[in-house]
């Protein structure tokens, strides 16, 4: 099935509007008569590339022909734009793979293909970033989300874990996580300076092995930095297990208990909060000896 509705009846309908016969609408869009007549019984569906010379040879607008619902993700973009996946693989001088993997969410485009792809599409690079996460099943973002939002790019990771998961430690710096990367992998696969720019945004790709080393520099389980957009329901609950118990390390949750019942928690709340604490506490990461 296109990436768009399709409805082969409602074609024809309009093909005939036209008096334009199917060999015609065939001739412009590249295809046979009888390849036609198959869209039109509904016995075949035209590949999502070819939906635009359709519309186009039709006199229709796209989306009023073959609508769509939901945000556009990065197939709907490739298909508009009347590109296949092997045109599209030209674009960024590679195999179908990359382009195949991160329109059915399994590996984010590398950053330097999202320049080329976004100017092959027609859209801007924000567009395309923002169809790629629709292909991750990330929803869309809103003016109102919040920046304590649930971490997706490695470096928004990085970040996270440093802010909450050293309450009582003192966090390593970019050089020490770098260091313990490397000595993970036993050859330096990313410097002082590449986790600094992972940690800015200045690049989002990391390889499988600095995920890796990342994860036991940063005392995690490997899951955390899997190559997902939308983190495993596991990964989650141990990033917000973090964020919570660093509002308690924090005083944020200490000082409203301390205001007292009338303006504060009150003691069901606060019993609530002790046995969830000591539900979590283990999830921590270990301080290390001497601590």
């Amino acid at each position: 099935m296109p990436p768009r509705q399709f409805d082969g009846s409602r074609v024809r309908t309009v093909r005939r509007g036209m008096e334009l016969g199917q060999k015609e609408l065939g001739d412009a869009v590249g295809v046979s008569a009888p390849t036609v007549a198959r869209w039109e019984t509904g016995q075949d569906f035209p590949k999502g590339e070819k939906l635009p010379g359709i519309a186009a040879a039709l006199g229709q607008p796209l989306d009023v022909l073959f609508p769509h619902d939901g945000p556009p993700d990065l197939q709907l973009l490739r298909c508009d734009a009347g590109l296949s996946v092997a045109q599209a693989a030209d674009v960024i001088g590679t195999t179908r793979v990359p382009v195949s993997n991160a329109e059915s969410g399994r590996r984010r485009l590398s950053d330097a293909y999202v320049q080329p792809l976004a100017a092959a599409y027609g859209v801007t690079e924000e567009e395309l970033l923002a169809a790629q996460d629709s292909s991750f099943g990330v929803p869309p973002k809103t003016s109102r989300d919040s920046p304590e939002s649930a971490p997706r790019t490695v470096g928004e990771k990085i970040n996270y874990l440093l802010q909450y998961g050293y309450a009582d430690q003192q966090a390593p710096s970019d050089e020490e996580i770098a260091r313990a990367v490397n000595d993970h992998a036993g050859v330096m696969v990313v410097t002082t300076n590449g986790i600094a720019d992972l940690r800015r945004g200045a690049t989002t790709d990391a390889s499988d092995v600095v995920r890796s080393g990342l994860a036991e520099a940063l005392q995690v389980d490997s899951a955390v930095f899997q190559d997902d957009a939308v983190l495993a329901p596991a990964a989650r609950e141990f990033l917000e297990s973090l964020r919570f118990l660093g509002t308690i390390h924090g005083g944020q949750i200490l000082g409203l208990a301390a205001r007292g019942n009338s303006e504060g928690l009150s003691a069901e709340m606060m019993a609530a909060i002790n046995t969830l604490v000591g539900e979590l506490k283990h999830k921590l990461p270990e301080a290390p000896d001497g601590e």
